[in-house]
């Protein structure tokens, strides 16, 4: 773990140093994906929460700053946004960070991204909106990226496998 981390920051070094000479919306969202590293690597609380803010500082900023970029590159600076606010939901148990993942996905919803939907999903549920839950799950489950496995193994969705709805959606997918 201690060579990860250390390659970790050496790259938030390198593409810091990029930054200074100029932003771009790829280099946001190398930048902001470092932190997440990081965050997820460490066991200390005081820094994951000093590299969540940094990174979504990061991230926030890239989805505005630029006048024009790709729709994939805005989906997946959107997606590592609300990994991260999910990310502070989970140290936190705040649900607030679970309504901001909300609002930047909801959006996006359109697009019927596996990735966005299982977002939505995942965040409705933490706030126990299961009407929701089981709205976007529902499209979830009709998208190229769905998961059963990770859906059915996923913390957020636990509380739901005793409801008839998720055993027939999970039951579904199986046959």
């Amino acid at each position: 773990m201690l060579d990860t981390s250390k390659t970790i920051v050496e790259r938030i070094g390198e593409t810091d140093q990029h930054y200074l000479a100029g932003n771009t919306p790829e280099l946001a969202l190398e930048r902001g994906n470092l932190r997440l590293q990081l965050v997820e690597i460490s066991r200390n609380r005081q820094e994951r929460l000093h590299f969540l803010h940094e990174a979504i500082a990061i991230l926030e900023t890239s989805r505005i700053e630029f006048d024009e970029m790709p729709m994939s590159l805005y989906v997946d600076l959107s997606l590592q946004l609300a990994k991260a606010y999910m990310m502070y939901y989970e140290l936190n148990r705040e649900a607030k960070f679970a309504t901001i993942t909300q609002q930047i996905l909801k959006p996006l919803a359109h697009l019927q991204h596996g990735d966005i939907l299982f977002f939505l999903a995942y965040a409705s549920s933490v706030k126990a909106e299961y009407a929701l839950t089981r709205h976007w799950l529902e499209k979830y489950t009709q998208c190229n990226e769905f998961d059963l496995e990770f859906m059915q193994d996923h913390s957020a969705f636990v509380s739901l496998h005793q409801h008839d709805w998720f055993r027939n959606l999970i039951r579904s997918k199986t046959h």
